[in-house]
């Protein structure tokens, strides 16, 4: 039996903009310090680190039911999914900018809002989402024709938003796998844990076959990895799948656009980054069609009652 998931309330809202500031930031710490420490190794190592601490709360709260819920299936590809979404980003940042990668990233609703339609009953697609996931593929297009043959730039730039893109749909298919498996009813501990363990085990093994340099321990290197690894692996995201097994994944997203907003913002005030105008035109369209496909029933709403007075 599905369960129910409620719409979006004071507390939802206000956790959501938190995540989003957080989730924002975290591409900036990443590029800040990627000549210290490779992109790929730091999302390693702060997935170990939280695979460890969320090992010892499953095993202390649950012990050997851990293994006996059905989960383990639905757990590992979730994970596998989790995991190449980081390898995605973290082989984008080395191409493109922080402020690209934030936007292509947070693609994730328009890939998770199609997987739910096709697998989930309840979160069907209805015409004004559609048009939100038309509008967000053509600002997509436009922000790709910004990068031109001609700029010595362009064929890095444009590899690099391609994975952040790559980065978004992993994403999105993540979300679709826990709301479509057993995960959906397990402790967020519990789902967050598997992810972990394959990110742990996957990204610090690619930088590793792929010849990636040693770690400069710098000390905005070590501030940058225990931001990563106690706010971003930890923190937000228990929370983000706390806030999925109790309210619509789909209305969740609405707020989840902001998050480019703050990412593009911090990376031009801190990593002084350049925008171009195809870009930013480019982003607003997928911003708004993100908008679309995560409020459609909100303005729906709000549209019949208008109509009705």
């Amino acid at each position: 039996m599905t369960p129910t998931r409620r719409p979006l309330d004071g507390f939802a809202t206000g956790t959501m903009l938190a995540l989003c500031l957080c989730w924002a930031t975290q591409q900036i710490a990443i590029k800040a310090v990627a000549a210290d420490i490779a992109p790929l190794l730091q999302i390693g190592l702060r997935s170990a680190f939280a695979a460890v601490v969320l090992g010892l709360v499953v095993l202390r709260t649950q012990g050997a039911r851990f293994w006996r819920d059905g989960s383990v299936r639905a757990g590992l590809g979730v994970g596998v999914l989790f995991a190449l979404e980081f390898v995605f980003v973290a082989l984008g940042l080395h191409y493109t900018t922080a402020s690209h990668m934030a936007v292509f990233l947070y693609t994730s609703p328009i890939f998770a809002a199609l997987g739910l339609h096709a697998w989930v009953p309840g979160e069907r697609l209805k015409p004004l989402q559609w048009l939100g996931v038309a509008l967000a593929f053509v600002g997509i297009a436009v922000a790709f024709l910004g990068n031109r043959p001609g700029s010595e730039q362009a064929p890095n730039v444009l590899l690099g938003d391609l994975l952040g893109i790559l980065a978004g749909a992993a994403w999105g298919m993540t979300t679709v796998g826990i709301r479509a498996s057993r995960l959906s009813e397990a402790p967020a501990s519990k789902t967050l844990f598997y992810q972990m363990v394959c990110a742990a085990v996957v990204l610090p093994l690619l930088h590793g076959l792929m010849g990636g340099a040693a770690p400069t321990w710098t000390a905005p290197a070590l501030y940058s990895l225990l931001f990563q690894c106690v706010v971003v692996a930890l923190f937000s995201y228990l929370v983000w799948f706390w806030l999925l097994r109790r309210y619509l994944a789909t209305r969740l997203s609405m707020l989840s656009f902001l998050t480019p907003l703050f990412g593009v913002g911090l990376g031009v005030v801190l990593l002084d980054e350049p925008l171009d105008g195809h870009f930013v035109a480019g982003a607003v369209l997928v911003l708004a069609g993100i908008l679309l496909v995560s409020a459609a029933g909100t303005l729906q709403a709000w549209w019949l009652r208008r109509q009705a007075r």
